[in-house]
Parts: C-alpha cells; structure tokens; sequence
C-alpha cells in the first residue's frame, strides 16, 4: 500500500484570472507525483478527464460564487477525488438535455465521465465532489464502467 503522505494536495484560487489554467497544472502534477512516487497507475485517460474536471467544477465555481475557491485533490483507493468549494450554497443542478443549447454542458459533462458525483451544503457555501478512475477498467470499458 503507498505512503499516504502526498496523496492529496489543496489549493486555494483568488480570481486572478489564471485560476483554471493554474488547477489543471496542479492536477496533473499531483496525478504525475502520485504514479512516481507512490507506483499507482495513472492512465492517460484519467490525467485527460481529472483536468476536463477540475477546469469544469472550477469554471463554475468562478462564475457562480464571489470570493475564492477552494480546489482539492486526493487519491481514494483507485480514485482521484476533484472537490471545488466554493461561497455559494445552491447547489448545481444538470440542465436537462437540449440540442438546441449552446454551452451551460459543464456539469452534465463532469456527471458522465465521474464515478461518483456529489454536492453538498457547507457551513459556509457548498462543495462538489467528482470522483474518477485513476485506471482503464482491466475488463476493457475505457471509463471504468461497465459497458451499457
């Protein structure tokens, strides 16, 4: 079993407007850190989609709630846990779908591609959580699933 130590990292973002590029670095630099230093596998997959995540959970966040954001990343068994807080307490809903709708995707995007996916209520604000697989499913279902 790896270290535990280094198997999460947190990040606080300020509106300075390089905040979602400066979240998907950090991503993938806690993802890399965690394949080298800990030996778990990480697939290209699961770097891709935890940066989709973490710049869509993040781009909400930015546009819906005043004040900063809280980004944190950590490994959950074979999971990488993406959790954005933010100062807004409504919870984000996914839109239902419209072919005609241009944009506003984000959460239904973050909603297919996690594991798991939550929203909760905080003291202060709320916090979303998707989890995703750090590994292709070895049964062959590119996202982890099982195929429909």
């Amino acid at each position: 079993m790896p270290d535990k130590r280094g198997m999460q990292t947190a990040v606080a973002l300020d509106g300075d407007g390089t905040d979602i590029a400066h979240a998907r670095r950090l991503a993938v630099d806690f993802l890399t850190r965690v394949q080298t230093d800990h030996g778990l596998p990480v697939s290209q997959r699961a770097m891709d989609l935890t940066q989709l995540v973490v710049s869509e959970l993040v781009t909400n966040a930015r546009k819906y709630a005043p004040g900063p954001v809280l980004l944190d990343l950590r490994i959950r068994g074979d999971l990488v846990e993406v959790a954005v807080w933010d100062s807004d307490p409504v919870l984000p809903v996914a839109r239902a779908a419209d072919v005609g709708r241009v944009g506003q995707h984000g959460l239904e995007i973050v909603m297919a591609v996690a594991q798991g996916f939550e929203a909760q209520r905080e003291p202060v604000g709320k916090r979303v959580t998707a989890r995703l697989a750090l590994a292709d499913d070895p049964g062959g279902a590119v996202s982890g699933r099982s195929p429909l």
